[in-house]
């Protein structure tokens, strides 16, 4: 789930993401459409999965390819219309939009964010004032020094005094015991696995030293065109994706199994696990799946603004929409 460790792989590769077995003939009559993913299949996803699986997708008329991302990633393919869905940040979202890419968020697949800066705990690492003479690891997006920053102003601990390490393709677990004392983690996968090695961590989540840093991650994406053109798609295809959510988080475990048939690559018992952490995140305090709020676009796009990561300020409105959710 890490956004910097993509494992490449062309956007023709169907077979190994799809799902669900379908024949030509069984969608014959369907709408062909196709989702990329952000990186490889994980419980961020699962949903998708369930609602192909469950036939959801079928139930609405449509015949939904998921793949993983190319070189391209999900952003741009769904921009340029070469794929009518992706899965995105809320990030990447704003800074496309400042730049006037047609990208669109339609759902949020989680509804706070589950990141935050990860350590082992012999480490010592308890608050942002312990970053301070330590090694960072990280994908060398200048997003990373700016949120380091901003926590750490309010501890008057110095950016500076972090040596910034670019992990590349390094996970997690090998970077810490060799490369660096800490690293910007999804709880949600790698904060399981951790907990099923035995190693204990530090966690310090973004979104508990500044609202504006509890934003929409993952997300779900279109782009402008596809919602004048086609809105009925979009609606059908939101439809089955919220029904398949739905499910993941009633039936974690039957869903962590779904999961798993489309991607047997995946270690189970960390499918199963995070599938049980995640399950009640998906919707959470929100009024159903997917829903999106204003002020959280509003919050984040201002402090990217405040901390010169966008040009202009951005139109929140036109970033996302909560248009197509069934009511």
């Amino acid at each position: 789930m890490k956004k910097w460790m993509y494992i490449i792989c062309s956007v023709f590769l169907l077979t190994a993401c799809g799902g669900g077995g379908n024949t030509s003939e069984q969608n014959e009559g369907l709408k062909k459409v196709t989702v990329v993913l952000d990186w490889t299949p994980n419980t961020n996803h699962t949903g998708l999965y369930v609602a192909k699986e469950k036939g959801y997708f079928k139930e609405r008329g449509l015949d939904v390819d998921i793949i993983l991302p190319g070189e391209a990633g999900a952003d741009q393919l769904v921009a340029s219309g070469k794929a009518e869905f992706g899965v995105g940040y809320q990030e990447s979202v704003t800074q496309a939009r400042v730049q006037d890419v047609p990208l669109v968020s339609i759902a949020a697949v989680i509804q706070h964010n589950t990141s935050g800066f990860a350590s082992p705990k012999d480490k010592g690492i308890t608050t942002p004032k312990d970053f301070e003479g330590k090694s960072y690891g990280g994908w060398g997006s200048p997003v990373e020094k700016a949120v380091m920053t901003s926590i750490m102003k309010q501890e008057n601990a110095d950016v500076e005094k972090v040596d910034f390490v670019n992990m590349g393709d390094t996970d997690f677990f090998t970077a810490v015991k060799r490369d660096v004392d800490f690293a910007w983690i999804y709880y949600g996968w790698t904060g399981i696995e951790a907990e099923l090695r035995g190693e204990e961590l530090n966690m310090m989540y973004v979104k508990d030293y500044s609202e504006k840093l509890d934003y929409y991650t993952p997300v779900l994406t279109t782009n402008e065109k596809m919602m004048k053109k086609d809105p009925e798609t979009v609606k059908a295809f939101l439809s089955a994706s919220s029904k398949g959510y739905g499910f993941a988080i009633d039936n974690p475990e039957e869903a962590g199994e779904i999961l798993l048939d489309a991607a047997p690559d995946l270690d189970k018992e960390l499918v199963m696990k995070s599938q049980e952490w995640l399950a009640p995140k998906y919707k959470d305090d929100a009024d159903r799946w997917g829903e999106q709020k204003l002020e959280v676009w509003e919050n984040y796009a201002s402090w990217m603004y405040d901390n010169d990561l966008l040009d202009k300020e951005l139109d929140s409105k036109k970033a996302f929409t909560n248009e197509f959710l069934p009511k």
